[in-house]
C-alpha cells in the first residue's frame, strides 16, 4: 500500500510514518511543510528507507496537492497536518482557519479530482483518513465520555478549526461520494513531542531549573494517549475501518494535570536526581488559568476495540515513563528545539 501522510514531520504524524515504513512496510510520502513543530530530525531512523519520501509542501497549495496526487498515485491518505497548539490558537487564530480549514480544503479538493479519475479497482481501494481530536466535542462534566455520537461544541479557536474539518470531510462524502473516516483522539503524550505542550515543557523546565507552571489548580482533567498506541491505532482504523465511519481513540488514563505533573518529577527524582536530593516539585507554580480552559475532556473508546480489535498497549504509568527516559537520553533533540524554535516561554494570555 501507498500512503500520502500530511504532516508527518510532526509529533504525531512522524510516529505513523515510522510505524508504517518500519513495520508496515508501507510506501510512504511525507508531506510537511517544516513549520516550527516539524522537524525531519523526528524521521532520522527512516529517512533512508526505499519506502520512504519526502515533499516539503503547503496543504493550502491546491495546484502543489494536485500534482502530488497525480505524480505519486497513492492508495490512501492520512491527514494530520494541523495547527495543533490551543493557546496559539488564542493568540493568532487566522493560521489555525488557514490551515486546518481551508488546508483541509484543498487536500479534499485533491483528493476528488484524483480519486474521481481511477479506474474502478482503484477507486474502491482508495482511503482518506482524517485525524481530528477530542476537544471539538467541548467539556464535559464530571462524569460520562465522548463518543462517536456526541455533538460537536467547540470553545476554543483551535477547536472551532477543527470542528470545521471535521465537518468538511463529512460534506466531500456525503456530497462527492469521497471514501473518508475521521479519527478523533485524546491527549497524545511520547517521543518527540514539541516542547509547548504539557508533558514536554515540564520534563524540560524541570531539567533546566525553571518554574513548573501548571494553570489554575491544576485540576482539568485529560485522557492520556501514548503515542506509539496512536499510531498503531490510526494503520488500524486505515486498514480495518469501515468508510464513512469515525472512531474515537483514547488511553483509558483521565489524569487531572497537576497529577500529571507530580508523576514526572517523582520520576525525574528517581532517575536524575537533583544534587541536593529535593524533589522537582517544588519547582510547580500556579500560574493564571487559559482563556475558555475546558476542563474535562475522556474518550469512550468501545468501538474501535469491538469492531477493529484495537485497544492501547501502555498504562499512563508505562507511558510516561517511556516518556521521561527518552528526554533524558535525546537532550541534543530538545536543546536544538530550545535554542531556535521554542524556548519554554507563556503563550495564550491575550483576550
Amino acid at each position: 500500500m501507498k500512503l500520502l501522510v500530511t504532516g508527518g514531520a510532526g509529533f504525531i504524524g512522524s510516529a505513523v510514518v515510522r510505524k508504517a515504513v518500519a513495520e508496515r512496510r508501507y510506501s510512504v510520502v511525507n508531506i510537511d511543510k517544516l513549520t516550527y513543530a516539524g522537524s525531519l530530525e523526528n524521521l532520522r531512523s527512516i529517512e533512508k528507507d526505499p519506502h520512504y519520501k519526502f515533499i516539503q509542501g503547503d496543504i493550502c497549495d491546491l495546484d502543489h496537492m494536485k500534482r502530488i496526487f497525480m505524480e505519486e498515485k497513492p492508495d490512501a491518505i492520512l491527514h494530520l497536518a494541523a495547527e495543533s497548539h490551543v493557546d496559539r490558537s488564542i493568540d493568532g487564530p487566522r493560521v489555525f482557519l488557514e490551515t486546518n480549514v481551508m488546508g483541509t480544503y484543498s487536500l479534499l479538493e485533491a483528493a476528488r479530482s484524483y480519486w474521481s479519475g481511477l479506474g474502478e479497482k482503484e477507486k474502491a481501494r482508495f482511503k482518506f483518513q482524517h485525524i481530528s481530536t477530542d476537544e471539538v466535542f467541548g467539556e464535559l462534566g464530571p462524569t460520562g465520555f465522548f463518543s462517536e455520537n456526541t455533538p460537536y461544541a467547540p470553545n476554543s479557536p483551535y477547536s472551532s478549526s477543527k470542528a470545521s474539518s471535521d465537518h468538511l470531510v463529512r460534506a466531500w462524502r456525503e456530497t462527492y461520494g469521497l471514501p473518508t473516516l475521521t479519527t478523533n483522539c485524546s491527549n497524545n503524550y511520547g517521543p518527540y513531542h514539541f516542547p509547548e505542550k504539557l508533558v514536554p515543557l515540564m520534563i524540560l523546565n524541570a531539567l533546566e531549573g525553571k518554574p513548573l507552571p501548571v494553570y489554575g489548580k491544576g485540576d482539568q482533567i485529560r485522557d492520556w494517549l501514548y503515542v506509539e498506541d496512536h499510531a498503531e491505532a490510526l494503520l488500524t482504523v486505515l486498514e480495518k475501518g469501515g468508510i464513512g465511519e469515525t472512531y474515537c481513540i483514547g488511553g483509558h488514563n483521565e489524569k487531572t494535570n497537576l497529577s500529571v505533573v507530580h508523576t514526572i518529577c517523582h520520576l525525574l527524582d528517581e532517575l536524575r536526581p537533583k544534587t541536593d536530593r529535593s524533589s522537582y516539585s517544588t519547582q510547580i507554580k500556579f500560574v493564571a488559568d487559559r482563556p475558555g480552559h475546558d476542563h474535562r475532556y475522556a474518550i469512550d473508546a468501545s468501538k474501535i476495540e469491538k469492531e477493529l480489535g484495537w485497544k492501547p498497549k501502555e498504562t499512563f504509568e508505562s507511558g510516561i515513563k517511556k516518556t521521561v527516559l527518552w528526554y533524558l537520553e535525546n537532550q541534543n533533540w530538545c536543546e536544538k528545539i530550545r535554542a531556535s524554535k521554542y524556548k519554554g516561554e507563556r503563550l495564550g494570555l491575550k483576550n
